[in-house]
């Protein structure tokens, strides 16, 4: 059976030729249909072959690649604890999101494209995943870069959508720069980029620490920063809703945006030998976290909510990285699937319960009329929000403790994490309170329309609710009662990293019980401060709005950071791309070409004249020259 992993993403890549090439013979539901089963198939070779895998790893080579002198790089997958996670997840959850957009999309003209970009998305992530060198890896992770470009663009007769594909495509080519640099210092130090031989070298290579090591994580982590919508490069992500809500889904749940996280991981055994990469990898992702978390709590639109949301979840991924939590981070990214696939499919059928209608200020006491979608909705909003016994309850608890707790970490990460998790709180409760509850906010029009979403959406949306409850389950905390298994599981993956950090000092269940209990009330605190402003006192949002109108207006606007972009980057380069084209290009290079071309033309005309075809003008012409070369002639006689 492992024989066969090379399966896992062919199913999609034949999905996307059967609907990108045939895709105008099917009808709209016979390309839903194979679409579906192609990544169905997928998840059953992944399960399958997770339930075979004995060993910790196993690797198998499909093909040579790249063959140049003593230069070889396999088309090779490898499959072990962590890539195990990530195919099940990518897998699983693409599923959900695949039979849901059966009902999202039934009505849209090009179904068919849709579908194979998505099989495609899937394609490339489930090769970054599996993936047994950088090269590979590379291959997917621009591969991603590439679908999330065409699917939140797909919708392209709208500029908002054009430009916000553009803006993906084009900040992402910022980190995958750096990655790219990254990954030939690889190459030039080790000699060669097969995980198993740099991650075995990697003691020998980087073990002294120093300049190298720290270039390399740094360059490797600029590459996560895109990918994974870190400061800096954080704001392609609040646009990319622009395209459909399942794209959204995916692309938050499952694909590009977890992919950097993963590769972080992938790479512990060389970040372990940079302190000064981790801590810059703590630092982002805690300053994220917080940052991203402030500006979701004024957004409007439901989708920016949850575009905010994902950005600052990333940032506690990252900041479990930063701290060598490395399993805390994967453990988080699963549950983060769950429910944030959850509340992106839930937003989408409110938006198609409302006719496309996403601003929270127009809706109000929906509960009633989708009763569905609101449960599912309210069950990731507690998971979230870190409700005791939810799955996001079990792994950020595990993100703040090991924050504490490690060698790496420290009380500051500690608080910036617990007042990430309030705000999570206050501003999840916000969404629902706004959308589900209270006086409805639109016309009786709109009302005898609204209605609950089909089987096909609502379907998904249960089975990520159950997900949602106990997929956390699995790696319960030895505090509580569990045996952390699913740190156990991966433990083999990280061994290796573990062996080069510093060991930390025992802390007691108490301490642990504390805080958990602190992190707790912060979130309980965020729901009754939400529930407050928008339920028991509504108006009392809008007296914050009047009290602090500048705080209000800067965070509504995202700290302006967009229009800093605009102002120093963005700007500029078009203005000198402007001047060099009309100055430099037209100027001097065509001014340039054409002039030599005009010199030519004048020369040919004036050769022209003495091809005239007159016998009187060639007997002048004939008579001049011998008068000239008479007269030459004297004149040297002299």
């Amino acid at each position: 059976m492992l024989n066969t992993i090379w399966l896992i993403p062919v199913f999609p890549l034949i999905g996307f030729l059967i609907n990108g090439l045939g895709g105008r013979r099917l009808s709209r539901y016979g390309s839903g249909v194979v679409a579906c089963m192609m990544v169905f198939f997928s998840f059953i070779f992944s399960l399958l072959a997770v339930l075979f895998l004995k060993e910790n790893s196993y690797h198998i080579e499909v093909l040579d690649w790249v063959v140049s002198g003593t230069f070889s790089v396999s088309f090779g997958f490898i499959l072990d604890p962590l890539s195990s996670v990530m195919v099940l997840t990518v897998s699983g959850v693409a599923f959900l999101i695949h039979v849901y957009s059966t009902g999202y999309m039934a009505h849209d003209e090009h179904v068919s494209r849709y579908f194979a970009y998505l099989n495609l998305f899937v394609f490339f992530m489930l090769i970054l995943v599996l993936a047994d060198n950088f090269l590979l890896l590379y291959m997917g992770w621009e591969g991603v870069g590439l679908c999330s470009y065409l699917l939140i663009g797909f919708w392209f007769h709208k500029d908002s959508a054009a430009n916000a594909g553009k803006k993906a495509f084009l900040v992402n080519r910022v980190g995958d720069f750096g990655f790219a640099l990254g990954i030939f210092l690889i190459f030039w130090h080790f000699g060669s980029v097969q995980f198993p031989d740099v991650f075995a070298a990697a003691p020998e290579v980087l073990g002294a620490g120093g300049g190298l090591a720290t270039l390399i994580c740094l360059l490797l982590f600029l590459g996560a920063t895109g990918k994974s919508a870190q400061i800096p490069l954080y704001i392609w992500l609040p646009d990319a809703m622009e395209g459909p809500t399942p794209v959204s889904a995916l692309i938050h749940a499952a694909t590009m945006v977890t992919a950097g996280v993963y590769m972080v991981a992938r790479c512990s055994a060389l970040f372990v030998f940079s302190p000064t990469a981790l801590l810059v990898v703590a630092i982002i992702g805690a300053a994220t976290a917080l940052f991203a978390a402030t500006m979701a709590t004024v957004q409007n639109d439901i989708k920016r909510v949850l575009a905010y949301s994902t950005i600052s979840q990333l940032g506690y991924m990252f900041l479990a990285c930063g701290v060598a939590a490395f399993s805390a981070a994967i453990f988080h990214l699963m549950t983060h699937a769950f429910f944030k696939a959850l509340l992106f499919l839930g937003a989408g059928s409110v938006i198609h319960a409302m006719h496309e209608e996403q601003d929270l200020r127009k809706m109000g006491g929906l509960r009633k009329y989708l009763p569905a979608t609101f449960l599912t909705f309210a069950i990731a909003t507690l998971a979230i929000s870190g409700f005791p016994g939810l799955a996001g309850f079990v792994s950020k608890d595990e993100i703040l403790w090991s924050s504490f707790s490690s060698p790496l970490g420290g009380l500051v990460f500690w608080i910036v994490g617990v007042l990430t998790a309030g705000l999570t709180a206050f501003y999840m409760f916000r969404l629902l309170f706004l959308a589900f509850y209270g006086k409805s906010r639109f016309d009786d029009t709109t009302a005898a329309k609204i209605h609950e979403s089909p089987m096909s959406m609502t379907g998904s949306l249960s089975i990520l609710a159950i997900l949602s409850i106990v997929g956390g389950w699995i790696g319960w905390p030895e505090a509580l009662g569990g045996g952390n298994s699913f740190g156990n599981y991966l433990e083999p993956v990280f061994a290796q990293a573990k062996e080069y950090l510093p060991q930390g000092g025992h802390h007691a269940y108490s301490t642990e019980y504390l805080l958990m209990g602190l992190s707790v009330a912060i979130g309980v605190i965020g729901f009754f401060w939400a529930y407050r402003w928008y339920i028991s006192e509504s108006p009392a949002a809008e007296r914050i709005k009047e009290r602090f109108p500048g705080l209000y207006t800067l965070v509504l606007n995202k700290y302006y950071i967009d229009e800093f972009y605009q102002a120093v980057i963005v700007r500029p380069l078009i203005g000198g791309s402007r001047l060099l084209w009309h100055k430099f290009d037209e100027l001097a290079i065509d001014g340039a070409v054409n002039g030599l071309g005009r010199l030519v033309r004048a020369i040919g005309r004036g050769g022209a004249l003495a091809q005239t075809g007159y016998f009187r003008a060639y007997a002048a012409f004939f008579s001049l020259g011998a008068a000239l070369v008479l007269g030459w002639m004297i004149y040297l006689m002299r």
